[in-house]
């Protein structure tokens, strides 16, 4: 009798976890899209080209999806490019293949082809993004992807009347391939941007941008969420609404202990969701975006975008120029800090992890590369730039992915000896000697055993100049536990870490001559992409790739390929 009732128990235990499945099941939906890979003419800045664009718009098309969803999103390629998308942020937990970065988790898709991503949403909310991921196509090829709560749960803030993306991004009246394919030849530094773009248009403080400047109307005194994305290829960027405080509520979708401000700074790849409350006189106001940027020296876009923010019930024929806000100078990293330092996480039951398996320091930043001299070495001083992490300036393979060669086993693709600590130690804020500036070249990948808690120190350097630099990890979000300038200090810095409520991100911005550490649980399996996303800097090296082991027994595994994957 009493071997019966604990069978009984047991089975009414399954039975009720049984049915809770069935109910997260019930209440998440399936979403089929196609993309449309395709040229279009447009016109900015007076002058009319073609861009890549997906489904003929630019933006791409907005996906709004909920947490717990499926997505199956067929990419048709009728460019004259190879092309793969990239789910920013998505943790493809046990879907690496559908990641999307070329040569890392597939071989491109390639003119006439197709490929479909499959993946689940799972324990994700709030703003992510969606981009190609090959060449420079990004400047075109973005769009955003919403991800709102499950059915039956709520924002943990009040919700909003209205729900805008903002995507703030870079335009180039040359051909952005061409702008590309100049800057690798010469191995100088590209062309800078021109013109920063909200939602695609230029604003009205640009040349023949007027009639095409993008317009949000606001009725008084209603909240209105911004989901502000910064899409621009090489540039982190100041935004601000004129006359408006902001209230920061969500950083790379994650939630964040909300604080106000009237600035925030967003580095590409970035999202941050702010609450905008309509409360100001009847008026229209610039929302408006420039740089931050922080290169020594260094050449910059240095123009404006806005769009317009406009009460509805402003007087009928009121046709005044709106306020433009007071944006920060260009190279003001101390408003950039005071931004970034009020940003907490909410505490939740998955922990920073305290106990550490794998340490690890990267130093990351540009190098130059010595050549003779001539037409392809346009770089300072007769050289060419490159770029790396700890030495190493990432090569690409091209016979195949990373991934289907870990999977598959295939022999000469790359190597497991990508250095877990520098090299050589210097002063890597100071002056660095001559003899550190050229980096080497090569496919390294460093493995980490499935389940490991990872600590990851990024150090900026002074080589060439320091720099901001937007370090982004695939297939994971991380805590960003600390952040300083000058040399790390393991002595004294590691005291001062925030295990408490640090804030979760999938792209960080390491400070400018500084450092920034991250932790994160290797708890997906695949081959991931940790990378700048300043694509200049991407192309020049400035990555390497993890390899997470395949989990074993009842841990996670990786799906298998699936059978449309494009070969190279």
């Amino acid at each position: 009798m009493h071997k019966r009732s604990e069978m009984e128990t047991c089975l009414s235990c399954l039975i009720v976890v049984i049915l809770s499945l069935l109910s997260c099941f019930a209440n998440a939906e399936f979403h089929n899209y196609e993309f449309i890979v395709q040229e279009k003419s447009v016109t900015r800045l007076c002058r009319t080209k073609n861009i890549i664009t997906v489904n003929g718009q630019f933006p791409g098309p907005t996906l709004t999806v909920r947490n717990g969803d499926t997505l199956s999103i067929t990419v048709v390629n009728r460019a004259r490019y190879n092309v793969t998308i990239h789910w920013h942020g998505i943790r493809q937990m046990r879907t690496p293949w559908a990641d999307g970065p070329e040569y890392v988790t597939q071989c491109p898709i390639r003119p006439g082809g197709t490929y479909t991503y499959r993946f689940t949403i799972e324990n994700q909310e709030g703003t992510l993004w969606w981009h190609a991921h090959s060449k420079w196509l990004r400047a075109t090829v973005y769009g955003a992807l919403v991800i709102l709560p499950k059915q039956d749960s709520e924002f943990p803030f009040s919700h909003p009347k209205k729900d805008i993306p903002v995507i703030l991004g870079e335009w180039w009246k040359r051909d952005i391939i061409a702008v590309q394919r100049q800057a690798q030849f010469t191995g100088a530094a590209p062309n800078i941007s021109d013109a920063y773009t909200i939602n695609g248009q230029p604003g009205d403080l640009y040349r023949c941008s007027t009639q095409g400047t993008v317009k949000f109307l606001v009725n008084p005194g209603e909240k209105v969420l911004l989901r502000v994305i910064n899409a621009a290829l090489n540039q982190q960027l100041f935004f601000s609404v004129a006359n408006h405080m902001l209230t920061v509520v969500g950083i790379d979708a994650t939630y964040n202990k909300p604080f106000t401000t009237n600035v925030i700074m967003i580095g590409p790849g970035q999202t941050t969701n702010v609450i905008l409350t309509a409360n100001r006189s009847p008026g229209r106001y610039y929302m408006a975006a420039r740089a931050y940027a922080t290169v020594r020296n260094g050449q910059f876009d240095n123009t404006t975008t806005t769009a317009i923010l406009e009460y509805t019930n402003l007087n009928s024929g009121a046709n005044s120029r709106p306020s433009l806000p007071q944006l920060p100078a260009f190279n003001d990293t101390s408003t950039a800090t005071a931004f970034v330092t009020q940003l907490r996480g909410i505490p939740n039951n998955n922990r920073v992890p305290n106990q550490i398996d794998e340490s690890l320091f990267f130093t990351v930043g540009l190098g130059l590369v010595n050549c003779t001299p001539g037409p392809r070495c346009q770089g300072p001083n007769n050289t060419r730039f490159a770029a790396s992490m700890n030495n190493v300036s990432f090569v690409l393979p091209r016979r195949t992915s990373l991934l289907q060669a870990y999977y598959q086993n295939i022999p000469g693709i790359y190597t497991l000896d990508f250095p877990p600590v520098p090299p050589v130690q210097f002063d890597y804020t100071g002056n660095v000697s001559r003899g550190l500036w050229q980096p080497r070249f090569g496919t390294k990948l460093y493995k980490l055993k499935f389940g490991a808690n990872v600590q990851i120190v990024l150090q900026d350097t002074a080589i060439f100049s320091t720099e901001d630099h937007p370090i982004h990890l695939h297939g994971y979000h991380f805590w960003v536990v600390g952040q300083g300038f000058g040399n790390f200090n393991a002595q004294t810095d590691t005291a001062n870490f925030n295990l408490v409520d640090p804030p979760v991100r999938n792209t960080i911005d390491v400070p400018v001559g500084g450092w920034a550490v991250i932790r994160f649980v290797a708890d997906n399996p695949g081959v991931w992409l940790f990378h700048c996303h300043i694509d200049s800097h991407l192309a020049w090296g400035l990555s390497m790739s993890f390899i997470v082991e395949n989990g074993i027994g009842e841990k996670q595994t990786m799906e298998p390929p699936p059978p449309d994957l494009p070969q190279c």
